[in-house]
């Protein structure tokens, strides 16, 4: 080992990691893991299996190259010093507190129905404003011939069941006699199943057809039950509430053609408006994540929004839930949250076209030429000019956000060492922190990088 001491070489070699993969993601996986080199033992202490997973999986190999460089062969040894997991314990605390809704009066009736989900924190766009405007005058006017039963479909996570609660609450906060239910058609299932063996089917058909609303969720699986006597009374559930001028609210994640009903109760759910939700737009994600930021005071950029709102795109459970990850992680390691920082987080949850799309330093350097009217071969010149230096900083800096390279990677593309990538990155960086206008200006580069023909 030569005449360094095993902290000259440890230090040496974490500084050197650091270099190689950037500042973010050595945060990210190394600032709540310690390292102690004894003679040839490395001893890797880490606060869950699941950082110890990815260090071992993923920086393994550079560690141990790193360290032969060193003249150092070292083996590895983890151990995992058991905390509660940070992430989840996070995650199941973060409660969203917008604007309180006007007290509700309460009554004994067991509604189920989860006060957060309320009209006033649902987001409406051209996506869902056909069922946002009936489901609001459904809560408004419950049982009205022309709006009842009011269906909503949808492919999951796109806010059917936040509307239904959005209903009864409403409902409730309107009369707060009213017996509103909210329940989960396999609910209704299991309970009549339930009921027929001790006798009980009478008190089932009391409770349920006693109510002035029912809110179910995903009928489907009702209309996919081979046990006809379970359709069948929901069947007479259905037309009990609907005889009487009650109202009934429906999800799906299907139509009401495609679900295998009888035809007496096909023709009741089609007797009412169907409502489809179809996947939020860019921007009414990007809405929905500004939300939950001011909802939990979390301190992210208007870039990072945008590439999270860019990279989830199927439903809006998972875009939350790859928020709430983000937010949860950066606080509990006091990180800033960057993009880099949310590639590496979130890469297991970021869509399939998200994960095809090739950014690559040509398609940074055409836009940043563009943005600044210079020639692409500027990017590598020796000129130090600032109209020149300053897009090449940009460039680089967002090579190390976009693109997978190391930074000595990056610096060869730009004829410069690793340590001039970092400067670029380390100022830029900075200047997207504290300048609202120039971090606008890097998020629009950003889109128009990941829309150009990288071929």
């Amino acid at each position: 080992m030569d005449n360094f001491s095993s902290s000259d070489i440890l230090s040496s070699v974490l500084q050197q990691l650091e270099n190689k993969i950037g500042k973010d993601l050595y945060e990210m996986w190394f600032s709540a893991t310690t390292f102690k080199l004894d003679g040839n033992l490395l001893t890797v202490t880490v606060p869950n299996e699941y950082l110890l997973k990815t260090i071992q999986s993923r920086y393994e190999d550079t560690l141990r190259e790193l360290f032969i460089q060193q003249n150092c062969a070292v083996s590895f040894s983890y151990v995992i010093e058991e905390v509660k997991d940070p992430v989840q314990n996070v995650l199941q605390s973060i409660q969203i507190s917008p604007a309180p809704a006007a007290p509700v009066i309460k009554n004994n009736f067991p509604s189920r129905l989860n006060s957060i989900y309320r009209f006033d924190n649902f987001i409406e766009s051209p996506t869902n404003r056909f069922a946002y405007n009936m489901a609001l005058a459904v809560a408004n006017k419950p049982g009205e011939r022309s709006n009842n039963p009011l269906f909503i479909y949808s492919t999951p996570g796109l806010g059917k069941t936040h509307l239904l609660h959005a209903i009864g609450n409403q409902i409730c906060q309107n009369n707060p006699n009213a017996k509103v239910l909210y329940m989960a058609a396999e609910e209704f299932v299991a309970e009549y199943v339930e009921a027929i063996p001790t006798n009980s089917t009478d008190a089932f058909r009391r409770k349920y057809r006693s109510l002035d609303c029912l809110l179910m969720d995903d009928i489907q699986f009702v209309a996919g039950k081979s046990d006809k006597v379970s359709v069948q009374e929901f069947f007479y559930t259905f037309n009990a509430l609907f005889e009487s001028g009650k109202q009934i609210v429906l999800s799906s994640d299907r139509t009401p053609q495609q679900l295998d009903l009888d035809e007496r109760l096909s023709s009741r759910l089609l007797s009412g408006p169907a409502c489809e939700i179809k996947k939020p737009y860019l921007e009414m994600r990007i809405a929905i994540l500004n939300q939950k930021r001011d909802a939990i005071h979390f301190d992210v950029g208007d870039d990072v929004i945008a590439f999270i709102a860019e990279g989830v795109q199927t439903n809006i459970r998972e875009l939350e839930g790859a928020f709430f990850r983000l937010s949860s992680y950066c606080n509990i390691h006091n990180i800033v949250p960057t993009i880099a920082v949310a590639k590496e987080l979130l890469s297991d949850i970021l869509t399939q076209e998200e994960k095809r799309l090739a950014v690559n330093v040509n398609s940074i350097k055409k836009v940043v030429a563009k943005h600044f009217k210079i020639n692409i071969e500027d990017f590598s010149s020796r000129r130090k000019t600032q109209s020149i230096a300053w897009p090449r900083q940009i460039a680089m800096y967002l090579c190390t956000e976009l693109t997978d390279m190391s930074l000595p990677e990056i610096g060869r593309d730009f004829n410069r060492d690793h340590s001039t990538v970092v400067h670029a990155r380390d100022l830029v960086k900075e200047k997207v922190t504290f300048d609202p206008f120039f971090a606008s200006l890097i998020t629009q580069m950003i889109t128009e990088i990941k829309s150009v023909d990288n071929a």
